[in-house]
């Protein structure tokens, strides 16, 4: 996903609106950085080869659902500037995800789960 520092903002805001809008950027990251942990370490979901979580269990599939469109945007915008297929994007994100998991996190290679050792 997307890194806070990676966040361009073209025109500065004055006073109060930039720390008010830095803050909901951070807050909103944090929350939604440790629900993810927190559903990837119950195995309620796991990540995809092609750069997608999984709902494992159905009462995570609004969550999984939530994240995949925030790394589908992430990702369309990297295959337009890049020209490439947006399935190409998330298989090389898929790729680097996979390799930052914790152990223990559910991952899906070749259509088989298995937990990251």
């Amino acid at each position: 996903m997307r890194d806070i520092q990676k966040i361009k903002i073209d025109k500065p805001m004055p006073g109060i609106a930039s720390i008010v809008f830095l803050a909901l950027v951070l807050n909103t990251a944090q929350v939604s950085a440790d629900s993810l942990e927190n559903l990837r370490a119950s195995g309620a979901i796991g990540e995809s080869y092609d750069g997608y979580v999984v709902a494992k269990e159905p009462s995570a599939q609004a969550e999984a659902n939530e994240i995949n469109a925030k790394r589908r945007t992430i990702y369309q915008e990297k295959a337009a500037a890049q020209g490439v297929p947006v399935e190409q994007v998330g298989k090389v994100y898929a790729a680097e995800i996979i390799k930052k998991v914790p152990p223990g996190t559910w991952i899906q290679l070749n259509g088989q789960w298995k937990q990251k050792e």
